[in-house]
């Protein structure tokens, strides 16, 4: 059998994988607890479901415009201005199946082979499997807990080479939580202005849980006179715990959206009609739970943070925002033969599963989802702290 050049540049999500294994193991009868995806435990706003249902009702069941519904746009441009502080238009925004697929059009429309994109690691994992796809190649853009896995200005400028097309930022990150302050990116704002061929793709998505005060940044906020070659991904995943209904927002130049949406006629059309219209009373909709869920999430990351911190061995810094810590395992890796997936097998086996550290381009650890209810994270830890003693 015969698979494309393109397919073998990549490889299967190793969050998922984690995921299908808990999903079987359970199905098999053990007691696992899985901390290995990012998806909020909270229930879909009551709001939400009912719009939901009455287009449904409605026989709101035909296809879209490809780029999504007028009404959605709408809404997006609404959110990009209230949540994220970006002055945009209908005709700069495009609705997508989820985030992922917004980020997979935008490389899959830009990069040609040799291109380079620098993704700051550890990064999301389907980060450089997209630009691998794409016929890219990644340059790996190293951080480190000390520096709460944020890298500076200068970092940046140092990996830019001629062959430089785009720089991923993610804000709050997955998988290490960290947020980029606005001084930071007025910083690498004027990196990118020596540089006028690199784009920015600033993945927002976590941007409504964060834990520190003030407004959430964001580079086509902060300058923007760059916003000729920024993309903006966002969504309702996270934010209102409708991961299954798979809806994405980003906003740009509209020849990159153009651009987008030209890849996304050719391979899934438009995002389902019903999760459109959920979407819109998402964005339009009341806001306020939102703040209740963010303290449920600090007080769950306080948790977590304190746990992982009192178990010899381990450590984590607290992250700023979204719902991971990236735990450093690297006293106790002589006992798993410095493979961090042996590490992850071995809490698998003691009823917990995460995702290696190796999965996000880091090493000698593994993430945390702590996007569960305070009993299952609270046995989960002290399964963690039995298989390590």
């Amino acid at each position: 059998m015969h698979t494309s050049t393109a397919l073998s540049r990549i490889a299967p999500s190793q969050t998922g994988a984690m995921t299908d294994r808990a999903i079987a193991l359970r199905e098999a009868g053990r007691d696992v607890i899985s901390l290995s995806v990012g998806e909020p435990d909270f229930a879909t706003p009551a709001h939400v479901v009912a719009a939901a249902k009455a287009a449904l009702d409605a026989g709101d069941t035909r296809y879209t415009a490809v780029g999504g519904t007028a009404r959605l746009k709408q809404a997006a441009v609404l959110h990009f201005a209230r949540d994220l502080g970006i002055a945009t238009q209908a005709s700069q925004v495009l609705i997508t199946a989820g985030g992922k697929q917004a980020i997979f059009n935008a490389l899959m429309a830009t990069v040609s082979e040799g291109d380079e994109v620098i993704v700051p690691s550890p990064w999301w994992v389907s980060y450089p499997e997209i630009v691998r796809f794409a016929g890219g190649s990644v340059v790996p853009l190293i951080t480190h807990a000390k520096d709460n896995f944020r890298f500076t200005a200068a970092d940046l400028e140092a990996q830019i080479g001629p062959r430089t097309l785009w720089v991923l930022i993610n804000s709050p990150g997955n998988p290490t939580g960290a947020c980029y302050p606005a001084e930071t990116l007025l910083a690498i704002g004027d990196v990118l202005r020596r540089h006028p061929r690199v784009m920015v793709m600033s993945d927002d998505i976590y941007a409504p849980i964060r834990y520190g005060g003030g407004a959430h940044a964001t580079l086509a906020n902060l300058c923007p006179d760059l916003a000729d070659r920024i993309l903006t991904v966002s969504g309702v995943s996270k934010s209102h715990a409708m991961t299954g209904f798979r809806i994405g927002v980003s906003t740009g130049p509209e020849w990159l959206i153009k651009g987008m949406e030209a890849v996304q006629s050719h391979s899934t059309s438009n995002p389902c009609s019903i999760s459109q219209a959920a979407a819109v009373a998402a964005l339009e909709g009341p806001q306020d739970f939102l703040l209740d869920w963010r303290e449920r999430f600090r007080a769950r990351r306080d948790m977590v943070v304190r746990a992982i911190n009192a178990i010899p061995g381990l450590a984590t810094p607290v992250p700023d925002g979204a719902f991971y810590c990236m735990v450093d395992a690297a006293p106790l890796m002589d006992r798993f033969e410095h493979d961090d997936g042996k590490l992850a097998l071995h809490l698998l086996e003691h009823g917990v599963a995460l995702v290696p550290a190796s999965a996000f381009g880091g090493r000698d650890g593994f993430r945390i989802s702590f996007a569960a209810d305070d009993a299952r994270l609270e046995e989960a830890l002290r399964r963690i702290a039995k298989a390590l003693a």
